[in-house]
């Protein structure tokens, strides 16, 4: 794909898979070396916006994590409700 001439999605749209998919191959394209300079450096550019948005995914990913794990592991919280009057004695 040349990137120069070719339009490419707009990063924050893309999911974690296809984000990696496309940092693999701007690094592919890169290690070829058959770019000109300002074709490598577009690529270099998209490819470290890449890294960032995979970056962005992971963290969220990992934050989601942490957040079952401490959900799994804390108290359940009583969830029975009492109807109480005013003076918060229990209703009859």
């Amino acid at each position: 794909m040349d990137v120069m001439t070719s339009p490419a999605p707009a990063i924050n749209d893309l999911s974690y898979e296809q984000a990696r998919d496309d940092l693999i191959r701007v690094v592919n394209e890169l290690e070829q070396g058959s770019s000109t300079l300002e074709q490598s450096l577009a690529l270099w550019e998209r490819g470290e916006a890449l890294a960032r948005r995979c970056e962005e995914w992971l963290i969220g990913a990992k934050a989601r994590l942490d957040a079952a794990r401490l959900a799994a592991t804390a108290p359940a919280a009583d969830t029975t409700t009492v109807d109480t009057d005013t003076d918060g004695t229990p209703s009859r």
